[in-house]
């Protein structure tokens, strides 16, 4: 099996005479979140380590990839071949270190950043694509979630120069924001506690970048923690005949510290 195997049974499944009819209604906006369910899927699988399931959820995720292509091709804009040959140009072209010194150049993870980052402006500035003059600060990322379109608008104004220069100056910002939080806690007012909590939440994500940890993972690692860990303690709390209520809270509380260390 290869690839055009694949491409085969996506030209059959869109045929209008002969495919299936729920193939054939679909459009690109109308497919896109089974592409985002499938790559939260292929995420849980890598975070399992679950490398049969992983196999799985990649070709699901491919068949999307080949969905979105075929729809493309019949809109007459590209194909499945355009979109290989890009990436594969693009990728050469960011890893000058590979491809054009046979792998001899070593630079380290720092150098390599700021190597990336400038062959990918020289990429926009080659298709006239700029952030303030085709699309407009922040319209490339509309639709992203709130937590990536908060990152990728970040990166956006840092190619401006509206950046913080350290990371600490970022952490006290977060401080910052979080008295504030507390403060509009205080009043009640729920229209300002939201306000002051977008604020905190997108410091955070500013903490991220500037730490480059990617923070949609570390909140999956965390939610995934956070399962083991409560898993725990329903456990215990079951197996010692204690009610789930808020009266039992310090014994939760108990458990939960145990969790810690015995479930990680």
């Amino acid at each position: 099996m290869n690839i055009d195997n694949l491409l085969d049974v996506m030209k059959a499944l869109r045929d209008p005479q002969n495919g299936c009819p729920w193939d054939i209604r679909q459009d690109n906006r109308s497919i896109a979140p089974y592409t985002l369910e499938e790559t939260h899927e292929t995420l849980d699988a890598i975070e399992r380590d679950d490398m049969e399931d992983l196999k799985e959820e990649l070709g699901d995720l491919l068949f999307n990839i080949v969905f979105h292509a075929r729809i493309a091709k019949e809109r007459g804009c590209f194909d499945f071949g355009d979109v290989v040959e890009g990436i594969v140009n693009k990728m050469i072209h960011r890893h000058p270190h590979v491809f054009e010194a046979n792998g001899s150049l070593k630079l380290d993870d720092a150098a390599l950043n700021e190597q990336w980052q400038v062959l990918k402006k020289q990429e926009k500035s080659a298709r006239n694509k700029s952030a303030s003059a085709q699309f407009g600060f922040g319209r490339c990322s509309a639709a992203l979630s709130a937590l990536n379109r908060a990152e990728r608008l970040q990166r956006e104004a840092a190619e401006f120069g509206f950046d913080w220069p350290h990371i600490q100056s970022v952490v006290e910002k977060l401080e910052e924001e979080v008295g504030e939080l507390k403060r509009a806690i205080e009043t009640g007012n729920q229209s300002e506690i939201s306000d002051e909590l977008g604020d905190v939440l997108f410091v955070c994500m500013n903490i991220a970048r500037h730490a480059r940890v990617n923070a949609e993972i570390a909140l999956r690692d965390t939610n995934q923690k956070f399962i083991r860990r409560f898993d725990y303690v329903l456990e215990q709390m079951k197996s010692g005949g204690h009610p789930m209520n808020q009266q039992q809270l310090d014994q939760m509380e108990s458990f939960w510290q145990q969790s810690k260390s015995i479930v990680g």
